[in-house]
């Protein structure tokens, strides 16, 4: 485990404190226990960095300590940092090796203190007279030392599990946050998008009505100078008004207008004067009774029918009739607009429809609805779109 130059620092200075604190009582023994403590401070140097080593560095000094028959010393309680360290610190091999390491060092403690040195220091335990004290000496000890031990290790393996737990909350609120960066983003992106077709279709439909406008106000002027001032009027009212909708749009961009107005079904009637104006010759029916609409099923009906009159202006024959036919039933309506197509008109897989009809595919797919367009043998272009009802309460 890598640990920081400044925990390692710290780890190595209280090791340090450590050894100089039982120095002393070290001292009073002989060079068996300062060697033990050399090392029981050397496994707490490195208890976090090399936690593998800090336990193997603290094996050493028990056994080299037990097999000098040496007595229990201060720098013993080292061992309780090695076995938290083992547990807090240690991969999964160490940190169930330190857990072996806990119950197996309190079994050789307790048969090193209640029978070896008993026998070695000829202290009457192993006397037959005495074998219920010495069992009782010894259970005493073993609970103690396996309490103490894998008391420690415990206490490692929480600290542990609060800070990996930690650990994992901080990556989920990093994580939620990345999230809820890419929504936020995702949101921002959609709504460009659907600015972008609405820029796209106003600016389309305005400037179709300008040329055809300009276009025959030209070939009017001559002989029908009120014609050509008429025509000057209408574009003059059609650019303003697409201006006014350019503003509002590229506000949008920039905050969030999201009470800003949109175009409903009921607006239909002044698109189809405005296109009427620009000389084409829309014939209109409705049949069936209205049904609610949510106001995006709305804006996806206007928008349909404002790119496909836009496209009858562009490369239809305006001198032919358009039909435009709301069909309302209990699911829906179904909106329908046929224009002759000139002879000289791209087909829909041009360039020249790049951007409108797959506009007007996607507002009806938004919308839960489909589109289809056909552009027939007979010269005839039709653009059928399917909007499904509102469920709930009109918008």
């Amino acid at each position: 485990m890598r640990i920081s130059r400044s925990k390692l620092t710290i780890d190595i200075v209280l090791a340090g404190v450590f050894g100089l604190a039982c120095l002393p009582f070290a001292l009073l023994g002989n060079w068996v226990d300062v060697v033990a403590l050399c090392l029981f401070a050397s496994a707490l140097a490195v208890r976090r960095g090399l936690p593998a080593w800090s336990l193997a560095l603290a094996w050493i000094g028990a056994l080299v300590q037990m097999l000098m028959l040496r007595d229990l010393q201060l720098y013993d309680a080292a061992v309780l940092g090695v076995l938290y360290s083992s547990a807090a610190h240690g991969g999964r091999v160490v940190r169930w090796v330190g857990l072996a390491s806990a119950g197996a060092g309190a079994v050789l403690a307790t048969g090193y203190l209640a029978v070896v040195k008993p026998l070695i220091d000829n202290a009457g335990f192993a006397d037959p007279s005495n074998v219920i004290s010495t069992v009782v000496v010894t259970g005493v000890l073993f609970v103690a030392s396996i309490a103490v031990l894998v008391l420690s290790w415990t206490a490692g393996l929480l600290v542990r599990s609060v800070r990996d737990t930690r650990e994992v909350s901080r990556r989920e609120d990093a994580a939620n946050r990345e999230r809820g960066l890419v929504e936020y983003r995702y949101v921002v992106e959609q709504e460009r998008n659907r600015i972008a077709r609405d820029m796209h279709d106003v600016v389309a439909h305005s400037l179709a009505v300008v040329i055809a406008q300009a276009d025959g106000g030209r070939f009017a002027a001559p002989t029908r100078p009120d014609a050509a001032v008429e025509a000057l009027d209408t574009i003059a009212g059609v650019a303003r008004g697409a201006l006014g909708d350019v503003r509002l749009l590229l506000a949008e961009l920039r905050h969030d207008e999201a009470g800003a107005p949109q175009p409903v079904i009921d607006d239909l009637t002044g698109l189809l004067e405005r296109v009427r104006s620009a000389g084409l010759d829309v014939r209109f029916s409705e049949a069936g009774q209205r049904l609610p609409l949510g106001t995006g099923h709305q804006i996806a009906v206007y928008r349909i029918v404002q790119e496909a009159l836009t496209n009858a202006l562009r490369h239809g024959d305006v001198t032919a009739p358009v039909q435009l036919e709301l069909v309302w039933d209990a699911g829906g309506v179904t909106v329908e607009i046929v224009n002759s197509r000139r002879a000289d008109a791209p087909t829909p897989e041009t360039h020249a429809f790049r951007h409108g009809i797959p506009g007007m595919r996607e507002r009806a797919q938004l919308a839960g609805g489909t589109l289809q367009v056909e552009a027939g043998a007979d010269g005839m272009f039709r653009v059928t779109a399917r909007i499904p009802a509102q469920t709930g309460s009109p918008a």
